[in-house]
């Protein structure tokens, strides 16, 4: 069995954003780069999973639509303990180019389970992992919140209306994960570090692939106003700011 897991590159959550002079793109310079959370809470997973399948899992790959920018990233994911990496050398335009271009890849080289997070921190688009697995004609499950295997069932636990859902699920299937799929993301240990060095990372090359949005323009939200500061013993104005302006009252 191998389990595939789309990264996501993002940017840290501490990153000041800027824009680009005209408004049409996010100024990149200075920007630091992290594995997309979601993503690497489903490495957390998959490298579970593996550990205790008794050898049923044989690898784990990670893979990422960009230019080799992305590859700190995803040699970051290798120094926690995936088995391989691989990059397609195209820039990510928006969800449908991403999802295309790892579908093809996956046309080729086939995986049992396939992982994505179900949202990213900088675009929010929430569709590859969906729109894969249109891609690929099979089935695919959203909002999964653990993954267990039985046997040679693959059982997986959802979030619905008002409660959740357990499912057992024939591979190969396109698994969206969420919250609680894995407690804490792993941190890399020196070994890691090092051993990721020597571990494979692939660069294949971009499919054509049609572009279904464009981005128009980019704003920034409005500058937060002054703190305003309040003698402790002057409760009517802190109600009055309370109701009035931050309205919770």
């Amino acid at each position: 069995m191998k389990i595939l897991v789309c990264i996501s590159n993002v940017p840290d959550t501490t990153t000041k954003i800027k824009l680009s002079g005209d408004q049409k793109a996010v100024d990149m310079n200075g920007v630091q780069w992290v594995i997309n959370p979601w993503d690497e809470l489903a490495l957390t997973r998959a490298l579970e999973l593996k550990e205790k399948s008794g050898g049923m899992i044989e690898k784990i790959s990670v893979i990422t639509v960009g230019d080799k920018m992305v590859e700190p990233t995803l040699r970051k994911a290798l120094a926690v303990g995936a088995d391989d990496a691989v990059r397609i050398d195209s820039l990510p335009s928006d969800d449908f180019q991403v999802a295309a271009q790892i579908a093809a890849y996956l046309k080729e080289n086939n995986y049992d389970l396939i992982l994505a997070g179900i949202d990213s921190a900088d675009y929010n688009g929430s569709a590859v992992g969906g729109m894969l697995a249109e891609f690929l004609e099979i089935p695919s499950v959203s909002s999964v919140s653990n993954i267990e295997l039985e046997g040679d069932d693959l059982i997986m636990k959802r979030a619905v209306d008002g409660g959740s859902e357990t499912l057992k699920i024939a591979l190969p299937v396109v698994a969206v994960v969420q919250k609680g799929i894995a407690l804490d993301p792993r941190i890399p240990a020196m070994r890691g570090i090092m051993m990721a060095r020597k571990k494979p990372l692939v660069v294949v090359p971009e499919i054509a692939s049609d572009l279904n949005s464009e981005f128009v323009s980019f704003e920034l939200p409005p500058a937060k106003p002054p703190v305003k500061m309040l003698d402790s013993e002057n409760i009517a104005d802190l109600f009055r700011l309370l109701h009035e302006e931050a309205k919770v009252l």
